[in-house]
């Protein structure tokens, strides 16, 4: 009988080595490398290789044999949901959610898979009991009808995963979580490299085919799509062998701040749409809550006459919203002056620092700058460049910036505004908000008719054009 043998994974790339080393030869990360058990020998159950496309037993076939209908998605029966999905969720397809506790993994799905009473959900709950579900149930819908629709199971073996999903054939199913799943195949304990990997992989083979009926008939088509909750590290990231962002069809980050109350669906990975989508939840007492209108609910009513806040226009995906930049400047208090910043890129604020010095002459080598986006959000557009820039001015100088006036262009390190794209949904959406005016490269005028908006476009060049336009 042959024994099993020890191997080594990288947890943040997936490679392996017989041996253990301290510094990945594949990612450069050090101490990433995680022990695990191999078997002797892989069982059929175990195989991880996808279906024939063809069929059984047939080779390959030219691409142009392959049929490649358009199949209708799933309506998820949440917008923000269906957005970043690209359009709703594919028939088929393996999708992960990941996000740190507490934020509100468990309460997006559940509360979505109340909506779907059209559809047989099967929730798979490895972490709760079955009443917990039931009164968290209760809080987020408690007239939600009919409740036959869904099917709750608490179980963490995958053999017995595999034979309630055969014997229900539900149109959905919710692991809830992958980390807590075990396959007896696997001589490791749950949440093991190991374990995640070979759950995931056999997941995968059963959502696209991989695996037959037990009567033998043809269930081509019939498989339902699988949603996997993960947990993350304390890096922020997905936990488990890299290879597992590999496997699955989609990757969803949900992200925030407990503190606040809006979370951020964002698309890591999607096989089936566009990466760049983003969702806007509230967290209510009766669960989460999509924003349609970002914009409103980020800007406040009282900046009027305080110093430090710009309003920036901003895009996330193919959505624009208004956002609002804050800045205090301050004599360094220790003789050593202090960055800070939330929800902003740190070494992109000290780059705009030293334009401001070098390029426009405002000395800040001896003050502290602090730098906040309102509403615990974290922006990665440069086009909210010019925003941080006369927020930390206006705080500097201690002058207000006038109210109804939005910014949006990027600073390059030669004191140039640079264009930014989408300029026509950024000026539209501060128009529709009421804004009398927007500050705008002027690179972008030449792309646009300003006959066509109500609000004032006001073209700047340099940094020192759109400076002298705020304060005169």
């Amino acid at each position: 009988m042959a024994k099993d043998k020890t191997m080594y994974v990288c947890e943040n790339c997936g490679q392996e080595s017989a041996k253990w080393m301290g510094r990945c030869p594949s990612c450069g990360q050090w101490n990433t490398f995680k022990e695990f058990r191999v078997g002797p020998a892989p069982s059929s159950k175990r195989g991880t290789a996808l279906p024939p496309t063809g069929g059984a037993g047939r080779g390959a076939v030219p691409l142009s044999e392959i049929r490649a209908e358009e199949e209708p998605r799933m309506d998820m029966r949440d917008g923000e949901l269906n957005r970043v999905l690209g359009g709703g969720l594919v028939p088929g397809s393996l999708v992960l959610l990941g996000g740190e506790p507490g934020i509100g993994k468990s309460t997006l799905v559940l509360q979505t898979i109340l909506r779907l009473t059209d559809k047989k959900v099967l929730y798979v709950s490895g972490e709760e009991s079955a009443r917990q579900l039931k009164l968290r149930a209760d809080r987020l819908s408690p007239a939600h009808q009919p409740e036959a629709d869904l099917l709750v199971v608490c179980d963490t073996s995958l053999e017995r995963i595999f034979e309630h999903i055969e014997a229900e054939r539900p149109d959905l199913v919710i692991i809830d979580s992958i980390q807590t799943i075990a396959s007896e195949a696997v001589e490791s304990s749950p949440g093991s490299l190991s374990q995640i990997r070979e759950c995931a992989a056999a997941l995968l083979k059963y959502v696209k085919g991989g695996v037959p009926s037990p009567s033998g008939d043809s269930r081509e088509g019939a498989f339902p799509s699988i949603i996997l909750i993960g947990h993350i590290t304390k890096e922020g990231t997905l936990a488990g062998p890299k290879v597992l962002e590999h496997i699955v069809d989609t990757v969803l980050q949900f992200e925030g701040d407990q503190h606040y109350l809006y979370r951020i669906l964002r698309s890591q990975k999607n096989r089936f749409g566009s990466t760049s989508e983003l969702g806007i939840y509230e967290m209510r007492q009766d669960g989460l809550r999509p924003v349609a209108n970002p914009s409103e609910l980020l800007l406040t009513d009282n900046q009027d006459g305080l110093s430090g806040i710009a309003i920036a226009a901003a895009i996330e995906g193919v959505r624009p919203f208004l956002i609002e930049t804050q800045a205090l400047v301050s004599t360094a208090a220790y003789g050593t002056a202090q960055r800070s910043a939330n929800g902003f890129d740190y070494r992109r604020l000290n780059m705009l620092l030293a334009v401001l010095e070098k390029r426009v002459g405002f000395k800040l080598a001896q003050k502290d700058v602090f730098l906040n986006i309102a509403g615990g959000l974290r922006v990665t557009d440069p086009a909210i460049d010019l925003g941080v820039i006369a927020a930390i001015l206006s705080s500097n100088v201690d002058t207000a910036i006038d109210g109804d006036t939005a910014l949006c262009g990027e600073v390059g390190l030669s004191g140039e505004i640079r264009p930014v794209s989408r300029i026509e949904q950024r000026i539209a959406e501060t128009q529709k908000l009421g804004f009398r005016r927007i500050l705008i490269p002027a690179a972008n005028v030449k792309a646009i008719n300003p006959h066509d908006y109500t609000i004032e476009i006001i073209p700047c060049r340099r940094v020192e054009d759109a400076f002298r336009a705020l304060f005169g």
